[in-house]
């Protein structure tokens, strides 16, 4: 067991934690048996107690057995962050069923995907977001689409600026198999009695592993009970912390920092549905926000807005998150702000979000951390397996509580993603690094081919497949282009075929707006009359992407020695 680390072990934790042996709907109950009357979510100043939380859960569970729902059935869940996440996310949990939380920048391809490999036969989707799903109804096993608008739950007035996804009003459902939230709510069913227990089946986020395709990363309520409960003992949250949610909720960071650890605490989640600088300033200082997790991105975009000092910060005591490395400018702009160092994390989709955190008393700059409770973590030889010291840079490996069962429906793909190491099973995480003489870890690198666009991940050769039936697309290989805000851009090496020359750029870029995640579109189309193949025919991407970023390196105008 790694235990390099433990003299810098958060002060007055314990080194084992003992996690719960009961679902993570049971969080919820137990919150709102504890504190019915308090706040659960503040969305833009409506207030949800957690009663009323728990009712309409309950609700809503009643619905989805009615509907045939039963123990192990995948809910798939696509909207933006909302009192309706949470509360499907839940009602799914409580009538034994599995959430499968999809992106919703999410589109037509990527949707057809998830639905042929979970066999969801509900989808519960936001309004805006009805028209991607609703051509899709009678294929694979897809018979109902449940439909929500954001603005049913502005119950109270507010001042604050709203995104324009919450001035839309409710639409009537007029397409056979689509039902309106409210209907489903006043079903009038009660759901029987919740029989999950730590071993079953919780929550399928996707993941692209170590390939492009998007794969299901399995975790139990045991995998995800572990991050949940982790997080709350490493920063010491209360019930009476009120956390800033701005992560998505449907990726593991978000929904592990941002709603079910503070459920489990049973603090308050002060929910925005798309990211604003102004309108988050004004929250925290309205609500007295205690806690924020976030991307490097976000917070960059935060401390940098003009006029931040008129706010009052002051009941901020923790700002964290990960994505990418905090530039040391800003982590000392917010230092000299709020007194408060950026405590920055790492962790994966197959992971439920963290393996290693920073300690609040005494973190270090542009570091993983080190490995959470009851985590190990090495470095190994991704080559020959062997074991590294302090230093020496490797393929980072973990095992913990926390780690997935593996890839929905592939074992091959699983039995790749893990290593046996003195009799004990680790995941290959894909990313270089290497630890210091303190146990601390930081990145190099990844193995995996991969974009790391803002904090999303994007995986050139899924981008590449879905590019491919575009069809003017000869060839086309996607790499990685120096971006001086997102960190990198996506970017696009095309071939056309002879007969398709007159197409544009602009055709290909507004084709991939329609067949893929915003963030997956390739901020830059350059054609080539032919791209680099090796001697058995495969493209040479990693001499693509070593042009790319040499042609973007700072030229030395020093005269040297």
């Amino acid at each position: 067991m790694f235990n390099r680390h433990l003299p810098h072990w958060p002060e007055g934790a314990p080194h084992h934690l003992t996690l719960p042996d009961t679902s993570l709907f049971c969080n919820l109950e137990i919150a709102a048996r504890r504190y019915p009357q308090k706040t659960a979510i503040i969305y833009y100043d409506t207030l949800i107690t957690y009663a009323q939380l728990l009712d309409e859960v309950e609700r809503l569970a009643g619905y989805f057995q009615s509907q045939g729902i039963k123990r192990g059935d995948r809910v798939l869940l696509f909207m933006q962050n909302s009192p309706q996440f949470i509360i499907t996310y839940y009602a799914a949990l409580r009538a034994d069923a599995m959430v499968v939380p999809l992106n919703p920048m999410s589109r037509a391809s990527e949707l057809e995907h998830y639905l042929q490999d979970t066999d969801g036969e509900i989808v519960v989707c936001a309004q805006d977001l009805a028209p991607f799903v609703t051509p899709l109804l009678g294929r694979f096993k897809l018979r109902q689409v449940l439909t929500t608008a954001y603005c049913e739950y502005l119950r109270q007035p507010t001042d604050l600026p709203l995104p324009p996804e919450l001035l839309v009003a409710v639409q009537t459902a007029t397409l056979p198999g689509v039902v309106r939230w409210q209907a489903a709510l006043d079903c009038g069913q009660q759901p029987g009695p919740h029989l999950s227990g730590a071993d079953d089946h919780c929550v399928m986020p996707y993941s692209s592993g170590t390939t492009g395709v998007p794969k299901g990363c399995l975790h139990t309520h045991a995998s995800v009970m572990a991050t949940t409960v982790h997080r709350q003992a490493w920063t010491n949250r209360t019930c009476e912390d009120v956390v800033l949610t701005t992560l998505p909720l449907f990726h593991v960071a978000g929904m592990q920092s941002s709603m079910n650890g503070p459920i489990f605490s049973g603090a308050c989640v002060v929910v925005m549905t798309r990211w604003n600088r102004e309108v988050a300033a004004q929250l925290m200082q309205r609500y007295r926000v205690s806690n924020w997790s976030n991307i490097v991105t976000m917070a960059v975009d935060f401390l940098t807005q003009d006029g931040l000092d008129r706010y009052d910060l002051s009941s901020l005591n923790y700002i964290g998150g990960g994505g990418a490395a905090m530039p040391g400018p800003v982590k000392d702009k917010l230092k000299q702000l709020l007194g408060l160092d950026y405590i920055e994390g790492y962790g994966m989709t197959e992971t439920m979000a963290a393996t290693h955190m920073n300690p609040k008393a005494r973190s270090k700059s542009q570091c993983l951390g080190i490995p959470a409770f009851d985590v190990d973590s090495r470095v190994i030889d991704s080559t020959t397996g062997l074991e590294l010291a302090p230093h020496e840079v490797g393929e980072i490996v973990c095992r913990g509580p926390q780690i997935f069962k593996g890839y929905w429906r592939l074992p091959q793909d699983t039995e790749k993603a893990f290593i046996e190491l003195q009799g004990k099973r680790f995941l290959r995480t894909g990313d270089l690094g290497y630890y210091d003489e303190d146990g601390y870890f930081f990145m190099v690198d990844r193995i995996k081919r991969m974009i790391n666009a803002s904090g999303y991940k994007v995986w050139p050769s899924e981008v590449e497949s879905l590019m491919y039936r575009h069809p003017a697309i000869k060839q086309c290989c996607v790499i990685s282009s120096p971006d001086a805000r997102r960190g990198e851009a996506v970017k696009a090496l095309v071939t056309l075929h002879p007969e398709r020359q007159d197409t544009t750029a602009d055709d290909i870029t507004e084709w991939c707006k329609a067949n893929m995640s915003a963030y997956k579109v390739p901020a830059t189309i350059e054609f080539r009359e032919h791209l680099p193949q090796s001697g058995a025919g495969k493209l040479l991407w990693r001499q693509l992407q070593d042009e790319e970023w040499a042609a973007h390196a700072p030229t030395s105008t020093g005269t040297g020695n």
